[in-house]
């Protein structure tokens, strides 16, 4: 009877896991293929049931690889680091691989780096199966041949509700800036004002780190930061109102979030300097309501990339890289849509680069069952303006 019910269980996770991939797209290939709209966009083949929160990197050799986190759900036992490559001259994306993976624990938002020295590194957080974020630490694995292999991984930082989001920079002076936040909280509402941010300096390779403050940033987490004749940082805003904004100098010496023109729902964003001085932006085009006094999560559409040519004192233009599904808060699917579960109407916790070619790519969660790849130009952003929202 034992033997029935697990392999039953295990029938019914396939059975699952396969109406999973139907519903996402019926080109689950990896594939990137022209769009009507003149970009070009692929689903990366899944290999669980459910994906969040990917890194994009374009290695030296021209080849493009994104990281992400997949498993069950987040938060749960076994939810491991994958990644996928896309070759330079290629249009195939290649089936996810294994980076790491451990029973018990919740392996949760890569971010990919190559060091000068040819070493890539993919550095996640971990936190025990369902404990929420307040005893997350944060790992390191490394590649020496350009992602074919990885070390086994090590333990980067150890205080309590350490978490990384945006990738490591390099400074002008060869150091290493690491924005990271810390999340005391368990989760991303109730105490989230006492996570805040800092950022990481390594003057030796990564071999040691110091931090640097971001005063009064509670409630200001994962920052992205871009480089013009200043350091710019974006964040997500716990209160579910505003992408925030400080600036530094140095890297080091930060000056205090203030809220941009940009809405927030308490989800991740992500910004990219371009090559000719702006910097693009994706982030959830919303910001969540307010009730009893307190702010909520907002919905997690639609996704829109934006432009700025004044390091981010101003936006535009727009366009809206997805709008989500036509369903109403008044429809009885709603609901369903929103439920913590793969399928949902998500499109979330994007990454933006610019390629050495001038074009962008940005690559998001696609209803928590795969991650989405969009590949445009510049001048695409302008032409068809983003849904007043």
């Amino acid at each position: 009877m034992k033997r029935f019910a697990v392999v039953l269980s295990s029938l019914l996770l396939a059975s699952s896991f396969v109406q999973a991939q139907v519903a996402v797209s019926p080109q689950l290939d990896g594939v990137m293929r022209k769009t009507a709209s003149g970009a070009e966009e692929a689903y990366i083949p899944m290999i669980e049931r459910s994906s969040h929160a990917a890194n994009l990197l374009q290695l030296k050799n021209g080849d493009l690889l994104c990281v992400w986190f997949s498993g069950v759900w987040e938060g749960q036992s076994g939810v491991s680091i994958v990644y996928s490559r896309l070759s330079a001259g290629s249009h195939q994306w290649t089936l996810p691989k294994v980076i790491n993976r451990q029973e018990g624990a919740s392996l949760q938002n890569p971010v990919v780096f190559e060091a000068p020295d040819g070493d890539i590194w993919v550095i996640h957080t971990t936190q025990p199966a369902n404990e929420g974020q307040k005893n997350a630490k944060v790992l390191v694995v490394k590649s020496h041949d350009q992602g074919k292999t990885w070390s086994s991984p090590q333990v980067m930082f150890d205080k309590p509700g350490a978490f990384v989001r945006n990738p490591i920079m390099i400074r002008p002076d060869g150091s290493w800036l690491l924005p990271m936040y810390f999340t005391p909280s368990e989760g991303i509402t109730d105490g989230a004002e006492t996570n805040y941010s800092v950022m990481k300096i390594s003057k030796d390779h990564g071999a040691t780190w110091s931090d640097c403050a971001v005063p009064s940033s509670n409630g200001y987490v994962q920052p992205s930061v871009v480089h013009q004749s200043e350091y710019i940082a974006f964040f997500r805003s716990r209160f579910a109102d505003s992408i925030y904004r400080s600036t530094s100098a140095d890297g080091c010496t930060w000056t205090a979030p203030k809220a941009t023109s940009l809405p927030n729902n308490n989800a991740s964003v992500q910004s990219y300097g371009l090559k000719d001085g702006r910097i693009a932006m994706v982030f959830n085009n919303t910001r969540a309501s307010v009730v009893n006094g307190k702010p909520t999560t907002g919905p997690r559409k639609p996704l829109t990339v934006a432009l700025s040519a004044d390091g981010g004192e101003t936006w535009g233009p727009m366009r809206d890289l997805e709008l989500g599904r036509n369903v109403k808060p008044d429809d009885p699917s709603y609901a369903h849509l929103m439920d913590d579960a793969p399928g949902r109407d998500e499109y979330s916790y994007p990454t933006v680069l610019q390629m050495r070619d001038g074009s962008i790519v940005a690559a998001y969660t696609y209803r928590r069952q795969t991650i989405k790849v969009v590949r445009f130009s510049e001048s695409w952003i302008g032409q068809a303006p983003a849904v007043k929202h």
